[in-house]
């Protein structure tokens, strides 16, 4: 009812029950009217910047989640080049002061490079931060996890709790936190202008009355909003953290990358270019390039497997970044470039180098 109207309604009752109480009554309409726009804007505005944060995080968790898949899947490639070089000694599980990378089987570098083949199939039509899903939960895991289904379809459905598939959603821990529903959004009946209808088409005798139960349920509204708010704020600084050190160990995994891809491309040439698949026949330099991919193979199965998010212990808690695992790691992978001789390699300038 517009308030012009309001106003109206209570000149009549002020002739009949005293012009103060007919005032009193419309000043606190008034006073409850502000109090819900404001409540009602102030959230809108609170929604929107976790919308849009939500947006950005599930962007740069996609952009990462979709990395390590792809670099899984590549090493399906990696191994059957591998294979075909007969008599290569075994390499070692490489060890030195704090990095480590274990051995690998073959059958297990197919097994994820299917799985991951099979996620990266099923993505393209998929929501937003289905990929980054799989980062949040691990990568490596979800590839997985991937094989043990019959479709792509069923994939990644019975990932989408176990494995988040929506990164957003999952890194907040659901429950109360969804997005669309529980604590975040109050409803529109709360702080929607219908609230502001209820008791406005009772008697004008109780004016006043009414004034002061709608001031109170303007005094409610206000106080979940900033119920929400500081859920939201809660929200929004852990997506800030998420899609942070998301950036951070793409840009590690980014450069783990460039190398094995340069190293995984001379392989090829040696193996089916020069057609040697003998390892007596390769030179020195040919078997350093054999032992440093299969090192950075086995460093990105490694990266690939951490599990970026940390689920809450409560179902409506929020959960956390598993920034102390992504430190070391990114912290691991430069000191095993840097000890390779593979820092800020480009082309063929460092094939020689040792360790």
């Amino acid at each position: 009812m517009p308030l012009p109207l309001i106003l109206g309604i209570g000149a009549a009752v002020a002739g009949l029950t005293g012009v103060g109480s007919g005032i009193h009554g419309a000043k606190k309409m008034k006073e409850a009217n502000d109090t819900m726009k404001s409540a009602e804007s102030r959230h809108k505005n609170n929604l929107e910047r976790f919308e849009t944060q939500s947006r950005k995080t599930n962007a740069d968790m996609d952009k990462i989640g979709k990395l390590e898949l792809e670099i899984l899947k590549s090493f399906k490639k990696f191994s059957n080049i591998f294979e075909r070089i007969q008599n290569r000694p075994e390499f070692k599980p490489y060890e030195k002061e704090n990095v480590s990378i274990p051995q690998y089987s073959g059958e297990k570098l197919k097994e994820v490079s299917l799985g991951a083949g099979v996620l990266l199939g099923g993505i393209g039509g998929a929501a937003a931060g289905t990929a980054g899903g799989f980062a949040a939960a691990g990568a490596t895991t979800a590839a997985v996890m991937a094989l043990g289904t019959a479709s792509t379809g069923t994939a990644i459905a019975s990932l989408s709790g176990a494995a988040a598939t929506n990164a957003t959603l999952a890194a907040l821990g659901g429950g109360a936190l969804a997005a669309g529903g529980g604590g975040i959004a109050l409803g529109t009946t709360i702080l929607g202008a219908a609230t502001l209808g209820v008791g406005l088409l009772v008697g004008g005798a109780i004016f006043n009355f009414t004034g002061s139960s709608l001031s109170k349920k303007a005094d409610e509204a206000w106080a979940q909003m900033e119920r929400a708010e500081q859920e939201i704020n809660r929200s929004c600084s852990y997506m800030i953290q998420l899609s942070g050190h998301a950036n951070k160990y793409r840009d590690s995994l980014t450069a783990v990358n460039d190398v094995y891809v340069r190293h995984l491309h001379y392989l090829q040439q040696i193996v089916y270019g020069q057609n040697k698949t003998d390892w007596s026949d390769f030179t020195p330099e040919e078997q350093l390039v054999t032992e440093n991919t299969s090192l950075l193979v086995g460093l990105l199965y490694k990266m690939c497997k951490v599990q970026m998010v940390l689920k809450a212990k409560t179902d409506n808690g929020i959960n956390s970044v598993n920034y102390m695992e992504i430190t070391d790691t990114i912290n691991m992978a430069e000191k095993f470039l840097q000890d390779r001789g593979l820092a800020g390699e480009k082309g063929n300038q460092h094939w020689t180098s040792n360790a």
